[in-house]
């Protein structure tokens, strides 16, 4: 499985980063903007999408990888 994508704050800009990278992949002006970088990356790589929210938590997830339903156990 590929790296997850995370859209992250980056002062008064947001960006999209790499699970593990501490440089961003690339800085947009607005939110939308960095999540539909996010999610192209995230389709291609079959992994999952991370978004923060403006209080610094992350509100959602979207998972583009293997992700089996049900899951097992």
């Amino acid at each position: 499985m590929s790296k997850n994508q995370y859209v992250v704050r980056n002062g008064d800009k947001w960006g999209v980063r790499g699970e593990g990278n501490e440089r961003l992949t690339r800085s947009f002006d607005t939110q939308r903007e960095a999540i539909d970088h996010g999610r192209g990356i995230a389709r291609n790589q079959g992994s999952e999408l991370r978004i923060q929210g403006q209080n610094g938590q992350f509100r959602e997830a979207w998972s583009y990888g293997n992700d089996p339903y049900p899951p097992k156990g």
